[in-house]
């Protein structure tokens, strides 16, 4: 005789379930204004457009959500925040070192983004 048990599995449908009815867009709004937050903080001052044109938008393609941080201060040689992240070529030829100002103010975001949403699916996980 073949006894099966579905002990658990209740569990893991009710953990998804619950999971799927948690609404990460609220996180990811916070988190993406506390990341303008920061990208306005560290940009380097020159005319103080770079450091207003920075926003956030959020994504949803199926279950995957993107949180996208993005700056509309273009120039002609693009984008002004990417220029001064990477550097660039002038017309002259002369090269200026780019100035990494963009990692280290999201990457504590990016650290609190995984702790919050880690601490939630164990909250939602132990219900």
């Amino acid at each position: 005789m073949i006894t099966i048990e579905r002990k658990g599995f209740l569990r893991t449908k009710n953990f998804f379930k619950n999971l799927k009815q948690y609404e990460i867009y609220d996180i990811l709004e916070y988190y993406g204004q506390k990341g303008v937050e920061e990208l306005q903080k560290r940009t380097p001052v020159y005319t103080g457009l770079l450091k207003s044109s920075w926003y956030f938008k959020i994504d949803k393609d199926g279950d995957d959500y993107w949180l996208i941080w993005c700056n509309d201060d273009i120039e002609q040689n693009g984008t002004v925040a990417l220029l001064i992240q990477y550097g660039f070529v002038t017309s002259s030829g002369y090269r200026v070192q780019g100035r990494d100002y963009i990692n280290p103010a999201l990457k504590p975001i990016y650290r609190e983004i995984k702790r919050t949403v880690e601490s939630e699916v164990r909250r939602i996980g132990a219900d």
